[in-house]
């Protein structure tokens, strides 16, 4: 029997139970679908980090005090070392491959104005934090860094904030909220920034100097970071050097202490994100996976029945000259167009639950094709593995007894 024939035998074969056919196909579409839509989710939040990370810039450091070790060893907490004024000022000084430097602290708290209140984080930086972060003001002015010497009680709003207390849209430029009961004047709105990829509000902030935060509302006198911008992203290696050997002259670390601060530039985030994002895909995408295992056996489950049901029908092929072979290659095509059929209409829902899924949560949706052509060949490798044994089976049976089959 040559190929044509054989597939117009399997298609009408599945035609003749429609129904038995789409429910064993179902597995299938469920499993395609269910992969193309986990990947497109992991794949789209990996771009989105990438970008937000990249708008950023990648000329982006920032320190971070740590404990203090010696050969290996950790001291203890009561010798954790402070980020300090002296350090952001031999920065400057020494560190020509560093362009912008601010340090940085922040409180959570309520803040209020009239009637209105709002839980907020307040972050303190000085005049180049703007600079390092990458926000411009749309309203007013930047904090001077005259100000962050005097503890001047100003600030910056984030529009979410200027919305819910002033109302949507409403610029209140020269209006005075309080932050844990301190008036803080607004001298200026910050450009919108929107969700980033953990969906968290970039402009749910408020934006003081550095002094006002840590001498008011925080009753400290150490910095909790230090942020940096280095002249160009090819000199972030080197500027990472200066800024590490003036912090451990400064900390005056002996060569055998380890470094009791920690060194981050944007690059290596997002290279550790992206390594996250990656791993989470691939998870998702082994989980829907499993489903397409379970559609496999299915398949091979209704190969079985199908086999049994026309088991005189396979004695009456044989008896007239049919051939081994033709009879595995017709259930075995049958297992195949099963998968295949499946497959397609999982791609389709796969395109349709991503478009449902971005519409619906506003999460980052990015199909990848790569996944839809590995979806359709591990649909056709399942007809083959699932669909082979039971059609050998078919293709193994004795004419004579298939014919008293009852």
């Amino acid at each position: 029997m040559n190929p044509r024939n054989l597939l117009k035998v399997a298609i009408n074969a599945l035609k003749r139970n429609k129904m038995r056919s789409f429910l064993t196909m179902l597995g299938i579409i469920i499993g395609v679908a269910s992969v193309i839509t986990m990947l497109a989710i992991g794949q789209g939040s990996k771009k989105s980090i990438q970008d937000q990370i990249a708008s950023m810039g990648s000329n982006m450091l920032f320190v971070m005090p740590g404990t203090m070790r010696m050969g290996g060893v950790q001291q203890g907490s009561s010798s954790s070392q402070r980020l300090t004024v002296a350090d952001i000022k031999a920065i400057k000084m020494e560190c020509d491959a560093v362009v912008a430097v601010s340090p940085e602290v922040r409180s959570s708290g309520q803040v209020v104005y009239g009637n209105s209140n709002w839980p907020t984080t307040i972050y303190g930086g000085s005049e180049q934090y703007l600079e390092i972060r990458s926000w411009s003001v749309v309203s007013g002015r930047n904090i001077t860094d005259s100000e962050a010497e005097g503890s001047a009680k100003v600030c910056l709003l984030g529009r979410t904030v200027a919305d819910e207390l002033f109302g949507e849209g409403v610029d209140p430029t020269g209006e005075t909220l309080r932050f844990k009961n301190i008036p803080f004047k607004i001298i200026g709105i910050l450009s919108e920034k929107g969700q980033n990829s953990f969906g968290q509000d970039q402009d749910d902030v408020i934006i003081a100097p550095y002094t006002t935060v840590q001498k008011r509302i925080l009753a400290q006198t150490h910095i909790q970071s230090i942020q940096m911008s280095a002249r160009s992203a090819e000199e972030s290696v080197l500027a990472e050097s200066q800024v590490e050997e003036v912090l451990r002259r400064t900390h005056r670390l002996r060569e055998n202490e380890d470094n009791d601060f920690e060194i981050r530039s944007q690059e290596e985030l997002a290279t550790t994100m992206t390594s996250v994002t990656e791993i989470l895909t691939i998870l998702l995408g082994a989980i829907a996976g499993i489903s397409l295992l379970v559609g496999g056996i299915g398949i091979m489950n209704i190969m079985y029945v199908s086999v049994t049901e026309r088991t005189r029908e396979i004695g009456l092929r044989m008896s007239v000259g049919g051939r081994s072979v033709d009879i595995l290659l017709q259930f075995l095509i049958e297992s195949i167009l099963l998968s295949v059929f499946g497959g397609l209409i999982g791609i389709v829902i796969g395109f349709g639950a991503s478009s449902v899924v971005e519409a619906l949560t506003s999460w980052p949706i990015s199909v990848m094709w790569g996944s839809v052509i590995l979806a359709f060949v591990v649909c056709t490798l399942i007809g083959v593995f699932f669909g082979w044994y039971p059609a050998r089976r078919a293709s193994d049976l004795d004419p004579i007894d298939a014919l008293r089959f009852e």
